[in-house]
């Protein structure tokens, strides 16, 4: 319902990137740019500076990112009050997820909640913890489920669950029948990391420090990108990780590998993180209401 025109301009102006913003609005480039020109013409005003491949606002442009911040919110509201009179729980949810809980938590979920909702529209955004962050904080996302702490100030963030991580090996490793393992002992053998911006890659970083182990001290052989393709390498035996046991609960019936309490535990809070400030439709609220309730039974279960 809001000027198209604004909503293009919101998306550039978050990204600085005519190209991102067209990516994210599946728009040509182009045409981003013709409704960024309509706008600077209806305003009589310049928003946007551009020097040597980058763009940066204009102080016009600081000022129109103000208001088409409040008048898409607006929008946004009159739109979903509007559509809740009607009593069903319907339209599009953009959800973001870490890998870890988009592999593990999520597809249970997602299902149930459907079977109950079925004009629910779910768009789901795969990425590490700091990335999905970012993307509700910038207002891309209703809503996101991450592994670490929250850093930004533009979020709201609710504790969801709390999660296990472990140390995994190959059944035959040597450390595969240990009855529990330290960080010490660990950082002593070829250890299989997540990448920077992981929620898992945080939590075991600051569990090695909390535990006096320098980050030079610790025996990194590889960083991978998913919990599936460090599971892969470590059953192959050629080292040690650090992983949720929620990620490793098949392969532990299968006798693939083998799962190790650490000592002292480490155990991290999943949470949920909103836009702060945002009004929250009766959607999002019915599905953070839900996904917090199954999560809590499913890491209980494990």
């Amino acid at each position: 319902m809001a000027d198209r025109r604004l909503q293009v301009f919101h998306a550039v102006a978050r990204q600085l990137s005519f190209t991102k913003a067209a990516e994210q609005l599946f728009m040509t480039q182009p045409a981003v740019t013709f409704q960024i020109k309509q706008l600077e013409e209806h305003l009589n005003a310049r928003l946007f500076e551009r020097s040597h491949g980058r763009i940066a606002l204009t102080p016009a442009g600081e000022l129109v990112l103000g208001y088409a911040e409040k008048i898409l919110s607006l929008s946004e509201e009159l739109e979903t009050r509007v559509g809740e009179l009607t009593g069903a729980i319907s339209g599009p949810l953009l959800l973001g997820a870490s890998t870890t809980i988009a592999e593990f938590y999520l597809p249970q979920i997602l299902g149930e909640f459907k079977a109950v909702h079925p004009h629910v529209q779910v768009h789901m955004t795969v990425a590490n913890s700091e990335a999905i962050e970012s993307r509700v904080a910038e207002h891309a996302l209703d809503l996101g489920l991450i592994e670490s702490p929250s850093h930004l100030a533009g979020v709201q963030t609710e504790v969801c669950c709390e999660d296990v991580l472990v140390m995994i090996c190959s059944p035959k490793y040597k450390l595969a029948k240990a009855k529990k393992v330290s960080a010490a002992e660990i950082a002593g053998e070829p250890f299989v990391s997540r990448e920077s911006g992981s929620g898992t890659r945080e939590f075991s970083d600051h569990y090695f420090q909390q535990n006096r182990i320098p980050p030079d001290a610790i025996n990194i052989v590889m960083e991978l990108g998913s919990p599936e393709a460090i599971k892969g390498v470590v059953a192959t035996g050629l080292g040690v990780s650090v992983l949720s046991r929620a990620t490793v609960a098949k392969e532990l019936k299968l006798g693939v590998l083998m799962a190790v309490p650490l000592d002292p535990p480490l155990i991290r809070a999943l949470s949920v993180v909103t836009p702060h400030n945002k009004f929250r439709s009766r959607l999002v609220s019915t599905f953070v209401e839900f996904a917090m309730t199954r999560m809590r039974d499913m890491a209980a279960a494990q």
